[in-house]
């Protein structure tokens, strides 16, 4: 059997359900943190490159110091979280040491992998030989391991001085009010292009629809979520919902997330859009249409109902 490295930058949510996939001889390596959170995990060997110049994502440092430990620890399969962080470096590990690099990751199973193709509309299966084999693992793959910490002898691991041209000076975050993208909240809110449109007044009401919107997503708090027709709508020349983007964009050619639970409002909710939620476990919708795609089979529960009277009396509940 092939020697697992499981390499990690943080012992997160997304770190631990990476490490739920390591089975067999393995060893586990952290970059700038600790391993005693996980050191009951089973891993035969622990590794640890520390130095304030890992604390923060950097190409060079973080390279660096994945390539030193992917070689001390000898192993031929490394399997990491696909994270930006990652993402980012160990592409460059693999290419400097000969490998093979997959992203995306969302099963492994008898030494083969399947992976998501084309924004998550088709799954492929395979293999490689080539060595070592790099493994980034999406979030949701596996159920996250948990276990006691536990004291573990660990292994430093000298990285060669790496001249670096890029100065971390800070982290800043902006307002949790305009932190609206949140990939670990529970619940998804997505926003159709109903909410742009004439209402039974006959009168457009963007003020209101963002107020209503931007008060739910703070409150709940959730993430927001756009439907892509109302993304488009701003090169249309369309009255638009000023901080939607198409970062914000749900379905096929946007982002396909995994909230436990999501709710749809003013959108009709076609394949192209409703294949984008195929990960959100329970979700509900809110459209005026009862024969809308929705209520085809593709909602938990539709509520045939006005977006603007459902989502002030919730505002007004929480």
């Amino acid at each position: 059997m092939e020697k697992t490295l499981v390499l990690l930058h943080a012992v997160d949510k997304a770190a631990l359900e990476v490490l739920a996939l390591a089975s067999g001889d393995f060893d586990v390596a952290v970059l700038g943190v600790g391993a005693n959170p996980i050191g009951s995990c089973g891993a035969k060997r622990f590794f640890v490159v520390d130095g304030p110049e890992f604390a923060a994502s950097r190409y060079s440092t973080d390279a660096a110091a994945a390539e030193a430990l992917v070689k001390a620890s000898g192993a031929t399969i490394i399997l990491a979280p696909c994270t930006p962080r990652w993402h980012r470096a160990l592409p460059g590990v693999a290419e400097r040491l000969n490998g093979a690099v997959d992203t995306h990751v969302n099963a492994i199973a008898d030494g083969s992998i399947s992976r998501w193709f084309y924004r998550q509309r088709m799954e492929g299966t395979l293999k490689r030989t080539q060595r070592p084999w790099f493994i980034l693992v999406d979030s949701g793959a596996a159920l996250p391991w948990s276990g006691a910490p536990a004291e573990v002898a660990v292994e430093k691991v000298a990285v060669p001085a790496v001249e670096t041209r890029t100065e971390v000076a800070g982290i800043e975050r902006p307002p949790q009010d305009q932190q609206t993208i949140r990939p670990d909240a529970k619940l998804l809110f997505v926003a159709g292009a109903g909410w742009t449109k004439k209402q039974k007044d006959g009168q457009i009401h963007i003020e209101e629809a963002a107020q209503l919107i931007q008060s739910f997503v703070a409150k709940a708090p959730c993430s927001l979520g756009s439907s892509k027709s109302l993304v488009d709508l701003s090169g249309e020349g369309q009255a638009v919902l000023p901080f939607l983007t198409h970062m914000h964009q749900v379905g096929q050619t946007g982002s396909t997330p995994r909230h436990s639970k999501g709710l749809s409002t003013c959108c009709h909710g076609e394949e192209p859009h409703a294949v984008g939620w195929r990960f959100v476990g329970e979700r509900r919708a809110i459209n005026l249409d009862a024969g809308c795609g929705w209520a085809r089979g593709k909602a938990d529960v539709l509520y045939v109902a006005d977006a603007f009277e459902v989502m002030r009396e919730l505002n007004a509940l929480l």
